[in-house]
């Protein structure tokens, strides 16, 4: 399994009216981190021929992070895919080892010359389950 790791520190246009990250903002790292993955590790042939998008996230958020805190975000993939869909996990975790956000995530491949779903070839996600 190939792990994927990204540095985050939380900023104030980060943090919601209860002091913490908003829900919403740990979503958007979730897909961010994914896509830094992607584009890194992938194929740049696969990632100029196909984009994912999320199709059902399971989030579990587990410890407030406030401003100015810093989390490692760490993402490998769960396992080989089911047809278009992939599924990524991915953790959040402070440098004392606290986990902060745990989520799994449903990807599914689009092809974007046809912007259709397509079936994910098992050389685009090699690179992926090593």
């Amino acid at each position: 399994m190939s792990v994927f790791a990204a540095t985050i520190t939380a900023q104030a246009a980060d943090i919601d009216e209860l002091g913490h990250v908003n829900n919403a903002v740990w979503v958007q790292w979730i897909e961010r981190i994914a896509t830094e993955h992607w584009r890194t590790a992938g194929d740049p042939a696969h990632v100029d021929t196909y984009v994912w998008v999320i199709a059902r996230h399971e989030i579990d958020y587990l410890k407030p992070l406030r401003e100015g805190g810093t989390v490692t975000a760490r993402t490998w993939a769960e396992g080989p895919p089911k047809g278009a869909r992939s599924v990524r996990l991915m953790e959040f975790v402070a440098p004392d080892g606290t986990i902060h956000v745990r989520s799994r995530t449903e990807w599914a491949m689009i092809d974007r010359a046809t912007s259709r779903l397509t079936r994910v070839p098992p050389q685009v996600t090699a690179p992926f389950l090593r």
